[in-house]
């Protein structure tokens, strides 16, 4: 007797559309994820070669994914990193720099000028559009040869396969291997998603019209003129990807420091004013470190303000009183003509205008050696004064606080300023500052807490990195960028310049309103706050 198979209960299994639908869809993907690393490993194994008259470079594509929208430049000096903020994740670029031989042999004659050296206009852009066009060519031939291979494997050892459905599969994994990579690319290095440069180690020490480390850059030249011919390709790169508008002529540059606990490093200040053209400095509190004003005095601090020659804008920070009611330091800094304190006594803002830019901000009311359950809640209560003080008044450019818990709850139509933290940070429009002088003396020495071999490490040197930051707003009154600065061992004598980071101002703080203009013809000027009563 026959059987008869039973009918199978309805949605006991899924459609057979459905599974070959899937089945199609996984097949696809995994073909396009083979064809996207057979292209990076075809630029790996053979990368392209791009040239200027003086430099050569191996170009290819990063395999890592955290290199994703880079362009990363590695060198025995430092490296590069052009980081770029695309919407969609772009695949990584290494560049490997390289100076021709023939230049190599010419320095070594003493018969070239490094300054000649330096691409020319144009020069390395003409170049990166060539090796990129380039590598595009073998990152797309390395997709299709895998392919490729893919076909001929599935094609072997079959007398007549069926080709129709392999042959668009396989066709359109490649369209997706090659189009969805391609787009991201064209989409995100472009220059107006530049985000920011970055350079490491001694190539850090050296950006577009800067000449505050010409020290370092002058000895590295009587070293050997190699290391100068690096420096200035950095230059080069950074004024190819660094927008024209954060490269303009600034309506304002700002240089921002913090906690320099009692140590005068203002000739270092003063150098850096001159150097880099500062129209002010911006200081975010703890000047002293036990809250006397004598500190100060003893170390030459107040003199050395003076002699800055730009103003000097100041909010007071927990370690700048001894008691809560204790304003000796604003007094003595009061009687300093360029110094401008933006909360002069408690309860009593002021609003100083800089080339046209607004500053506000208010003391941390804390003082040295101060003991609280909840400082949070204490700066916010600070905060509510500042914002009843100032209602209605226009919103600043520049907000100041010490501590980052005073500026939470409150609004600034470009940035926020604080430091406390002793390391710098960049949390949206918030610019946290890191200490400029390391914590200061009596935070470098490191005491051990425990005996035996912790001993033989008393009394070294420790400390924070040291750090400062340049603020630039441009001639329509908008941040314009944000250069970053970190380096250690000051105090022993021998400087080590860590980083610096160029951030494009878009990334930081909105555009300011329409109609507005800085620059120095405005001056500088200051007046009280007055709360503006509503209507």
């Amino acid at each position: 007797m026959t059987e008869v198979e039973e009918p199978q209960p309805r949605g006991t299994n899924p459609p057979r559309r459905w599974t070959g639908l899937l089945r199609v869809f996984a097949t696809v993907a995994l073909l396009a994820i083979v064809g996207y690393i057979g292209g990076m490993a075809t630029t790996n194994l053979w990368p392209i070669t791009a040239e200027t008259d003086n430099f050569r470079a191996r170009v290819q594509l990063a395999a890592s994914p955290f290199q994703s929208s880079t362009v990363h430049a590695p060198t025995v000096f430092g490296d590069i990193d052009l980081h770029f903020a695309g919407p969609l994740p772009a695949p990584g670029i290494e560049v490997r720099l390289q100076v021709k031989e023939e230049i190599t042999d010419l320095f070594t004659r003493g018969r070239v000028d490094v300054t000649e050296l330096t691409p020319k206009d144009g020069e390395l852009r003409a170049a990166m559009d060539s090796g990129l066009r380039e590598l595009a060519l073998k990152f797309v031939g390395g997709v299709l040869l895998t392919q490729a291979g893919i076909v001929m494997l599935y094609l072997l050892g079959r007398a007549r396969p069926p080709w129709r459905h392999p042959v668009i599969a396989i066709g359109t994994a490649t369209a997706l291997a090659v189009s969805v990579p391609s787009l991201a690319a064209v989409s995100t290095y472009r220059t107006t998603n530049f985000a920011a440069y970055e350079a490491t180690s001694l190539l850090g020490t050296v950006r577009s019209n800067s000449g505050m480390f010409t020290d370092i850059q002058g000895q590295a030249q009587r070293a050997t003129p190699y290391v100068q011919n690096l420096l200035a390709l950095s230059d080069a790169l950074q004024n190819e990807f660094v927008p024209a508008e954060t490269a303009a002529a600034p309506g304002a540059r700002f240089l921002l420091i913090s906690d320099l606990h009692g140590m005068n490093y203002y000739p270092l200040v003063k150098q850096i004013v001159e150097d880099e053209q500062i129209t002010a400095v911006i200081d975010t509190g703890d000047m002293l470190n036990f809250g006397r004003v004598a500190e100060g005095e003893m170390a030459g601090m107040f003199s050395a303000i003076e002699d800055l020659g730009v103003p000097y804008v100041f909010v007071r920070g927990n370690h700048d009183a001894r008691s809560p009611n204790d304003e000796a330091l604003l007094q003595r800094l009061a009687e300093i003509p360029n110094v401008m304190l933006l909360e002069p006594t408690a309860g009593e803002y002021v609003e100083a205008d800089i080339d046209g830019v607004r500053l506000t901000g208010l003391n941390d009311w804390r003082h040295f050696a101060e003991v609280n359950d909840d400082f949070g809640a204490q700066q916010r209560d600070a905060a509510d004064r500042f914002a009843e003080a100032t209602q209605g008044w226009p919103l600043p450019d520049i907000l100041v606080s010490h501590q980052p818990y005073a500026l939470s709850p409150l609004a600034s139509d470009g940035v926020k300023l604080n430091g406390h933290m002793h390391s710098p940070l960049l949390d949206g429009n918030r610019i946290q500052i890191g200490t400029f002088t390391g914590g200061g003396l009596v935070n470098h020495f490191q005491v051990p807490e425990t005996t035996g071999e912790d001993e033989e490490t008393a009394g070294e040197l420790v400390g924070q990195p040291y750090a400062f930051d340049i603020l630039t707003f441009g001639t329509d009154c908008s941040v314009q960028s944000l250069t970053r600065y970190t380096y250690r061992n000051l105090v022993s004598g021998q400087p080590q310049y860590d980083n610096v980071a160029v951030i494009n101002g878009n990334r930081i703080a909105d555009p300011a309103e329409e109609g507005r203009t800085c620059g120095p013809d405005l001056g500088v000027s200051t007046q009280p706050i007055v709360p503006v009563a509503d209507d």
